[in-house]
C-alpha cells in the first residue's frame, strides 16, 4: 500500500526544496519568490529504506473565494484529506508568525497526523525560532535544513511508525508505460483537457494565462493501459521572456518533452499554428518524441472542414521531416473527442517503438537501390552495401557504406520517405545514419603462397 506524505506550510518555507531532496533531483521549481508552487506534485521519494509518494503544495493562503489564491488553497485542502501525514513546515530563521499559529491551529482539527517541522535551522540564526515552536502545540519539532540535507535521520524516525502501518500484503501498483507530455502555448487548455481526462479539477485552471508553472505528472490509465499524464507550463519564444520564473518553467517543459515518448501539442483552434506552435513541433522532433497535434477549442470553430485543410496543408508544408503526423480536434471543456485523442496516442507510440527484421530491411534496400541508384562522385559509384535497425524510440537505422560523406541529403530523404510508406512509420521522427564500410581483409598478412 501506498504511503503518502503532503508538505504544506505558509509560502516560503521551503517546502519545494525539501520535495526537491526527498525525491533526489530537482523536479519542483525553486526561487526566493514567494508563491512560485500552484499545483501540487506527487513524487517518489526515499529516506533511508523507506519508499513513499510526497505532494508539494502551495503556500497556505486564508483566502476561500474564486481568486487564484483560493483555488490553490482548495488543492492544498485535497492533498491533506488523501495524505497519511503532513508535514507543517516553519521558517526558523524568521519565528513562528501569526500565520503559521493559524495554520498550525487549523491542522489540530483535521484527522490526517500532522509533523511540525522546523526549516533552515542550518546556523545559530534559527535556534531561536525552533524553540518558539513548540507553542505551535503539534509536539516537538523537527530540526533540519532541507536545502544542505541535514536532519533527515530524524525526519526517517518520526515518519517510519506511520509508514510501517499503512504497509500491507497488497500487491505492488504496475508503473506507467506510456509518459505523454501535454505542452503548447500559455492558456490554450492544457490543464483543464487532463482534468477533463481524469474526470476531476486536479490542475489549477482559469483565465489567466500561466498559472500553471511546474511540470506536474499524474498517473492514469486508459481502456486498461496506464500512463503517465504530464501537464506543463505554457511556452512562449524565449525572446518575449522577461521573468526568471517564466525562464524555469519554460526550462521544465522543455525538459517534460525530453523525458516522453508521446507528446500532444495542442493548439487553440481560433489561433492555430503560430510560429511557436511550430517552434515547440520542431523541438519535439528534435529530441525524437512522437507526436500528436491535438487542436483544442473546436467547437469554436464555423467552417470545420477549411480549417482542417488550411491545418494540414500548413503542417505539409513547414514539417516535412515528419509527414503523417496524427491531427485531432478537440473540445477539453465538453470532453469531445478525447477518446480519439488517447487512441492516437498509443497509436503513434506503437509506431514509434516499431523494430523491423535486417532481412526485410536488406530485401527492400535492394529494391530500392534497383529503382534508383545513388548518384556518381567523381566517375565513381557510391555503394549502399547494407542496413539494419540499431535502436527504436524512435525508429533509428545505419547504413554501411563506401563514401559516407558523399551520400547527397536528397538520396537520404529518399531513402526516409521510402521507410514511411513501406513500412507504416508515417508521423514519427526518423534517424537515419551512414557508416563507411569496413574491409573485412585489411590489415591481414598475404598468406598467399605459404
Amino acid at each position: 500500500m501506498t504511503f503518502t506524505v503532503a508538505i504544506v506550510g505558509r509560502p516560503n518555507v521551503g517546502k519545494s526544496t525539501l520535495f526537491n531532496r526527498l525525491v533526489g533531483k530537482r523536479l519542483a521549481l525553486v526561487d526566493d519568490t514567494p508563491g512560485v508552487t500552484r499545483d501540487r506534485r506527487v513524487g517518489a521519494a526515499r529516506l533511508g529504506d523507506m519508499s513513499f509518494d510526497i505532494v508539494d503544495t502551495a503556500g497556505l493562503e486564508e483566502a476561500f473565494d474564486d481568486s487564484l489564491e483560493a483555488r490553490m488553497r482548495r488543492q492544498t485542502d485535497q492533498a491533506i484529506d488523501d495524505a497519511d501525514v503532513a508535514l507543517l513546515l516553519i521558517d526558523a530563521r524568521e519565528g513562528v508568525t501569526p500565520l503559521d499559529n493559524h495554520f498550525a491551529a487549523w491542522l489540530r482539527r483535521l484527522d490526517t497526523p500532522v509533523i511540525l517541522v522546523a526549516n533552515k535551522c542550518e546556523g545559530k540564526a534559527a535556534s531561536q525560532g525552533y524553540y518558539d515552536s513548540y507553542a505551535l502545540g503539534l509536539g516537538d519539532p523537527i530540526a533540519l535544513s532541507a536545502e544542505h540535507g541535514e536532519g533527515m535521520a530524524d525526519l526517517f524516525e518520526v515518519l517510519r511508525p506511520y509508514h510501517d502501518l499503512t504497509q500491507g500484503e497488497g500487491e505492488e501498483t504496475a508503473p506507467p508505460i506510456l509518459q505523454l507530455a501535454i505542452v503548447g502555448r500559455p492558456n490554450v487548455g492544457k490543464s483543464t483537457l487532463i482534468n477533463r481526462l481524469i474526470g476531476e479539477d486536479r490542475l489549477l485552471t482559469g483565465p489567466e494565462a500561466g498559472i500553471t508553472r511546474d511540470s506536474i505528472a499524474l498517473d492514469w490509465s486508459y481502456r486498461g493501459r496506464p500512463l503517465k499524464l504530464v501537464d506543463t507550463a505554457g511556452m512562449r519564444r524565449r525572446a518575449r521572456i522577461n521573468e526568471k520564473l517564466e525562464r524555469l518553467s519554460g526550462a521544465d517543459a522543455r525538459r517534460a518533452i525530453r523525458y516522453a515518448q508521446v507528446v500532444a501539442l495542442l493548439l487553440d483552434a481560433t489561433d492555430m499554428l503560430e510560429k511557436q506552435d511550430l517552434a515547440i513541433a520542431r523541438h519535439t522532433i528534435d529530441e525524437g518524441r512522437a507526436l500528436v497535434i491535438v487542436v483544442n477549442k473546436w467547437d469554436l470553430i464555423d467552417d470545420k472542414n477549411a480549417a482542417l485543410a488550411r491545418l494540414r496543408d500548413r503542417l505539409e508544408r513547414s514539417m516535412p521531416q515528419v509527414r503523417g503526423v496524427p491531427v485531432v480536434t478537440v473540445s477539453a471543456l465538453t470532453g469531445r473527442n478525447l477518446d480519439r485523442m488517447l487512441d492516437a496516442t498509443f497509436a503513434i507510440y506503437d509506431v514509434w517503438k516499431t523494430r523491423i527484421e535486417t532481412a526485410k530491411l536488406n530485401e527492400w534496400l535492394g529494391y530500392m537501390l534497383a529503382a534508383h541508384p545513388p548518384p556518381l562522385v567523381a566517375g565513381r559509384r557510391i555503394r549502399l552495401r547494407y542496413m539494419t535497425q540499431i535502436k527504436t524510440r524512435p525508429p533509428t537505422f545505419a547504413f554501411w557504406t563506401t563514401r559516407p560523406d558523399a551520400v547527397p541529403d536528397s538520396y537520404m530523404r529518399y531513402l526516409m520517405n521510402g521507410l514511411r510508406t513501406d513500412f507504416d512509420l508515417a508521423g514519427v521522427p526518423l534517424r537515419l545514419l551512414l557508416r563507411k564500410g569496413r574491409n573485412p581483409y585489411a590489415g591481414r598478412a598475404n598468406t598467399k603462397g605459404r
